[in-house]
């Protein structure tokens, strides 16, 4: 049967996708050589709840591309698939699910919540995973794994152990000494009632206020406060009684431990040591010195809050400044323990040098009788007006400012000092340093190495608890008297207790904790699978630069303290998807565009090849749908080479279909030149994938199927196929060279070559198991490569000199060969033919010299022209290209002036002076074609 003019991608990839399954074409293993190294990927494993986002298709785009190339090249290949349970994630989903049935999470015991998030996961939690299969991802789909595989209420058919992985892990290390239970400052998400991550925190500038305060000195005392500029000279010199501090959450003096200033600051030097009255509240509490405070910013004394600022903790902890906590869970101020009046008291004590203990300060409510229960904005409203009332309210600045958000709660995250559970990090951080300092792991680019070593260099514990149900529950029971059993089980705990009676710590895993144990958990870890003896360490990690530290490390860290391995040898760190103006895409922007969308409209295979072209190492792409299109087109190109291929019988049963070319010695010189290019480009595409260089290797096969393939070699073709001696042997080097071109582009474009190989021909296996070629230099022959490609250059440049002087595209002209060597000679007369037929010559005659009235074609080893004279209007031409680069060059100076204005470039959005350097360019790249053109016109006159 006739292939259809046009590859429908719609009907064509589900067929192929399902041909694939049949067969298990991406099991483990399969299409591997006997012997055959491993190599293998661990999939990034998206939340349960996802879809699919263009950050997903470019990850997954350069992972399969990976997968699929080494899987035809015999490896024996693992492609890791899986899911993470996504603790905060998932229960918002089901809670917003019950929440439309009128019901609460808290309306059922927690193996009741459990149980329904179980329900909707079979439901509904398969969605990323056939979307992934919609753009081709060649995962071992038998294999998915999940994160909460074996926890206890998992259904039929989720019986894995990564649950028993993730608790066997968690046991060692805090028998070890690694894992703690303590009390510091967290990410607080007062909507779900628990500790994030910094991952889950967004940083939105709004429009916010600075409150200048007078905080009074204790005891009436005064100072002389002097203001110098930068001369040194004094500007103010007054008398206060008072320091003045600057705060944009006025609420949290309520839990102010001190005032710190910079020990350099000379005017706040006579007050150092003193005692200023906190506003409102019955206290004193310290001015201190600490490096912290910016003595060019506000005021340069900072009130220090340690139970809820991230900078103030440091400094509390550097002065032994008590951290009072002012919050509930929910972010209203606390109303718990006792009155009022007997806590002021206590912390006068504290602040007079007092023994305490961190328990105690963290019971001490010191939030005054009257905000008590208050939510915590409108308690910020009763104290600016109360300060306000006293007097103490120097002034109320409008500033733009950086507020946290919860990134799926999206309320104001509070940092909250809570009792959580920690791994000490600074105990098992140095291998994963060492990893990559040593080589045993690169990370490309190589420039994320400083954000790795940056994080890893200055890390912090790691929180690992949050206050969900959803997740890995925390296998540590407590007595009656707090003491801690860590134990696998209840059983095995309530053993270790004596037969006491315990309670289990509600608390459940941070998901980056089993996350980070993905590379062994997925292979059956910790039992010795024969995958994991197999597949462990995994080859290659492919991910986005926005978890270097979150995932990355912590899985380097974690591989190294279990198992002491790395879990990969190299990190491949991929740049950002943004909207064609180089802006990050986002909802409210309006510019997000979906991948589902963009493969309804023009197949995964484009989507796939324009995600992979734009790949250079390092830099985002500018994502656009005329991208897409373009490329498109591209296996639109090969299509019709293909029907061309076919109507000339290239298909035919008696055209032997060869995985290897016959020696060609005798081939006519075009053949031999396309096979000596598809050969060259063979070791060019492995060269590029050998070393990330994805969008190389897209941009070369580009440039051959199009460029020498489609156009080149079919033109050259077409009188070879028209002539009995030249017929047989052209059919079988095109047949050869289009399943090359099927091959070498499937791991990029598979849907569309693996339907192209099907519909061409008997085969013993599908593209995907195809055997990928290791030919090379002994394919290309010299003499023929040169020959053709010094026709290709002519005929270009005919074509080119044409375009520049407008001459009508059906119009014939007449070439003089005005001098030549002798392989130029040979070249033209063994392809004048092509020549005259593709660049629209009627004849070539021999010339002494250019006559006036034509322009030059110069090529290596000759030089040709072409008389234009009564062809075009010289004159009218010069005009017109002069106005055009006039026009241009004006536009030119106007954008140069905005680039050297540092302003401009230092003032305006980084995409907006990315497009105007990226204008610049391209006026600049016409302005010299404009000028070529005026130059051959001055030829002519």
């Amino acid at each position: 049967m006739p292939m259809e003019k046009t590859f429908d991608a719609n009907a064509a990839e589900s067929r192929i996708a399902a041909a694939w399954d049949s067969v298990g074409a991406f099991a483990a293993g399969r299409n591997a050589r006997d012997g055959a190294d491993s190599f293998s990927i661990m999939i990034p494993p998206p939340n349960v709840t996802g879809s699919l986002h263009m950050g997903h298709a470019f990850n997954n785009t350069l992972q399969d591309i990976l997968v699929r190339w080494h899987r035809m090249r015999g490896f024996d290949t693992l492609w890791q698939p899986g899911q993470d349970h996504a603790g905060i994630a998932t229960q918002m989903v089901v809670e917003r699910e019950l929440a439309k049935a009128g019901q609460r999470r808290t309306d059922f015991s927690r193996e009741e919540f459990t149980a329904k998030i179980w329900e909707w996961k079979a439901q509904s939690g398969g969605t990323i995973i056939n979307q992934l299969k919609r753009l081709g991802a060649s995962c071992d789909w038998s294999r998915n794994a999940f994160t909460m595989s074996g926890a206890p209420g998992a259904p039929a058919g989720e019986d894995g152990n990564f649950h028993d992985a993730v608790i066997k892990v968690f046991v060692e290390m805090y028998n070890k000494g690694l894992i703690y239970r303590g009390k510091r400052l967290v990410n607080w998400d007062p909507h779900f009632e628990t500790a994030i991550s910094d991952l889950e925190v967004e940083n939105v500038e709004v429009d916010g206020q600075f409150w200048h305060f007078k905080y009074p000195l204790a005891g009436g005392e005064t100072y002389t406060y002097v203001e110098r500029d930068a001369d040194g000279n004094v500007v103010l010199e007054e008398v206060r009684d008072y320091i003045a501090i600057a705060t944009t959450r006025p609420e949290t003096m309520l839990g102010d431990g001190a005032v710190a200033v910079h020990p350099d600051d000379p005017r706040y030097a006579p007050i150092v040591g003193k005692m200023v009255h906190l506003p409102l509240c019955d206290r004193l509490i310290p001015i201190i010195t600490d490096e912290y405070p910016d003595p060019d910013f506000g005021s340069g004394a900072v009130k220090i809050t340690g139970a809820h600022d991230f900078n103030d903790y440091a400094v509390a902890k550097r002065g032994n400044i008590p951290c009072y906590r002012l919050m509930d869970t929910r972010g209203a101020l606390r109303s718990d323990g006792g009155d009022y009046d007997a806590a002021p008291a206590r912390a006068k004590e504290i602040a007079s040098g007092s023994t305490t203990t961190e328990a105690e300060v963290d019971a001490l409510n010191l939030v005054p009788a009257k905000y008590r229960g208050m939510d915590r904005f409108d308690a910020r409203a009763a104290v600016v007006a109360d300060i306000d009332a006293l007097g103490l309210m120097i002034a109320v600045e409008d500033k733009k400012i950086m507020q946290p958000f919860g990134d799926r709660s999206k309320v104001v995250i509070e940092p909250m000092l809570t009792d959580q559970w920690f791994v000490d990090t600074l105990q098992i951080v140095q291998p994963a340093i060492d990893a990559v300092r040593d080589g045993r792991t690169q990370i490309l680019p190589e420039q994320h190495e400083k954000v790795y070593f940056h994080w890893l260099e200055n890390i912090e514990p790691w929180c690992i608890s949050r206050q969900l149900w959803w997740g890995h529950q925390i296998p540590v029971w407590y007595d009656a008297e707090g003491k801690q059993y860590c134990a696998a089980t209840e059983a095995e705990a309530q053993a270790m207790a004596g037969g006491s009676a315990l309670t289990r710590d509600p608390d459940v895993l941070d998901t980056w904790f089993s996350s980070g144990l993905w590379p062994i958990g997925t292979l059956g870890w910790p039992e010795q699978t024969p995958e994991l003896q197999r597949y462990f360490p995994t080859s290659v990690l492919i991910t986005g630069f926005d978890i270097i530290f979150f995932w990355v490390a912590r899985m380097m860290m974690m591989q190294l303290a279990v198992v002491n391995q790395e879990p990969f040898h190299t990190v491949y760190v991929h740049a950002l998807v943004r909207d064609e103006k180089g802006k990050k895409m986002s909802k409210s922007l309006g510019n997000v565009l979906d991948p589902l969308d963009l493969i309804d409209q023009f197949g995964a295979d484009a989507v796939r090849f324009t995600l992979t072209a734009m790949a250079a190492m390092g830099r985002d792409l500018k994502l656009s749908t005329a991208r897409i299109e373009g490329y498109r087109n591209f296996g639109t190109k090969l299509w019709n080479a293909t029907r061309f291929a076919e109507m000339n019988g290239v298909f035919a049963d008696d055209v032997p279909q060869t995985a290897t070319i016959p020696a060609a010695d005798d081939f006519h010189t075009v053949n031999q030149w396309i096979i000596g290019e598809t050969a060259k480009v063979r070791v060019e595409v492995d060269a590029a994938l050998e070393s990330y260089r994805f969008n190389d290797a897209a941009n070369a096969l580009y440039a051959f199927v199009w460029g020498k393939v489609c156009d080149w070699y079919v033109e050259f073709a077409k009188p070879l196929l028209a002539d009995e001696s030249t017929a047989s042997e052209t059919k079988l080097v095109m047949r050869w060279v289009l399943d090359q071109c099927y091959i070498l582009l499937h791991p990029i474009m598979p849907f569309v070559t693996e339907e192209l190989w099907g519909q061409t021909g008997a085969r013993a296996k599908m593209l995907v198991h195809a055997d990928w070629p290791t030919y090379g230099a002994a394919y290309v022959n010299p003499d023929a490569d040169r020959e053709m490609n010094w026709v290709i250059s002519l005929i270009e440049g005919i074509r080119s000199a044409r375009a520049q002087m407008r001459v009508p595209m059906g119009l014939k002209l007449p070439m003089l060969q005005v001098d030549g060597d002798d392989a130029a000679a040979q070249a033209l007369a063994s392809n004048a033919a092509l020549v005259q037929r593709l660049a629209r010559i009627d004849s070539i005659t021999p010339a002494a010299a250019t006559p006036k009235g034509a322009i030059t074609v110069a090529v290596e080893g000759a030089t040709f022209a072409l008389p234009l004279e009564g062809v075009i209007d010289i004159a009218a031409e010069q005009g017109r290209l002069s106005k055009s680069l006039e026009k241009l060059e004006k536009e030119l100076g106007g954008i140069r002036g905005r680039l050297n204005n540092p302003k401009f470039v230092d003032s305006a959005p980084e995409e907006v002076v990315a497009e105007t350097r990226e204008k610049l360019a391209l006026g600049e790249e016409e302005a010299g074609r404009l000028s070529e053109a005026l130059r051959r016109l001055a030829e002519l006159a």
